[in-house]
């Protein structure tokens, strides 16, 4: 079995040593991301503004992987307040929209105080792909 490993250029990555997305075999693993524009560094301040832009960072790396958000089998979302989850649900439940995946919420501090969200995925990839 070959492992790829997709970057995004994130300034964590080679600072923390990961990187965005592990491809193994049919599997996708997409680390926590974060709703951090890497281009310029800014963090948005809203929790749905971030929840949207890490839901991009995630959509684009599982599409270099040669996957979507339907091949989705597993999300983890992390949040320092609970009460930032429901903002989220309407991106969320569009984002999975007719193929949502298996789900779980934490509630736990993140790496810079100003991210509201962590979104973590692992996608299962159609045969072949």
């Amino acid at each position: 079995m070959t492992i790829r490993r997709i970057s995004t250029g994130s300034t964590w990555e080679p600072k923390i040593g990961y990187c965005r997305a592990v491809v193994a075999g049919p599997w996708v693993h997409v680390s926590g991301t974060t709703g951090t524009d890497h281009a310029t560094g800014t963090i948005p301040e809203s929790v749905t503004d971030q929840c949207a832009l890490a839901l991009a960072i995630i959509e684009k790396a599982l599409a270099q992987a040669g996957a979507g958000l339907a091949d989705v089998v597993r999300v983890h979302y992390i949040l320092p307040d609970r009460a930032d989850f429901e903002p989220c649900w309407p991106l969320l439940s569009q984002a999975f929209a007719a193929h949502p995946p298996a789900a779980t919420m934490i509630e736990a501090g993140l790496i810079d105080a100003r991210h509201k969200i962590e979104i973590e995925v692992t996608a299962y990839r159609p045969q072949g792909a």
